[in-house]
C-alpha cells in the first residue's frame, strides 16, 4: 500500500452574496467561530478542535452550490458531522434554519439545510 499524499481537509470554500452577513449567521445559527474577515472572505472555524476551516467568499452575480444531476442521490457538496443528528436538527428549526427532514440509511443519518444565500449544506451522523 502507496503512504498517502493528502492528510486531511483544510478548508472549505463557499460562494456568498456579502461574508459580514454570512459569517454573523454561521456564528449565530450554527456555532462557528470567526477567525478572520474582509470585504472578500470570512474565514470561519467548525468546532474548537476542527482542522478544517470554511471561507464564505464574496462572489459577483452570486449563484448558490448546485451540484450537478446524478444517480446517487447527492444534492451538496458538503457534509457536517453531528454526535447527535435530531437534536441538531431541532435546534436548527428553532433558529428558523430552512431544513429538510432527516434522511438515512442503514445507520447513516443525514439532512440537508440551506444558509441564507440558499447554498444547500448537509448534516451527517
Amino acid at each position: 500500500m502507496t503512504k498517502a499524499l493528502l492528510q486531511g481537509m483544510e478548508g472549505v470554500f463557499i460562494p456568498v452574496k456579502d461574508p459580514k452577513l454570512s459569517a454573523k449567521w454561521y456564528e449565530e445559527k450554527i456555532g462557528f467561530t470567526l477567525i478572520y474577515i474582509d470585504e472578500e472572505a470570512a474565514v470561519m472555524q467548525i468546532a474548537e478542535k476542527s482542522q478544517t476551516v470554511v471561507c464564505l467568499v464574496r462572489t459577483l452575480n452570486h449563484q448558490p452550490m448546485k451540484f450537478p444531476d446524478n444517480n446517487f442521490g447527492v444534492g451538496k457538496y458538503y457534509n457536517f458531522l453531528s454526535l447527535d443528528i435530531e437534536e441538531t436538527h431541532r435546534l436548527l428549526v428553532e433558529k428558523n434554519v430552512r431544513v429538510n427532514s432527516i434522511g438515512g440509511e442503514g445507520t447513516t443519518k443525514f439532512f440537508t439545510f440551506y444558509d441564507p444565500d440558499g447554498n444547500p449544506l448537509g448534516v451527517c451522523q
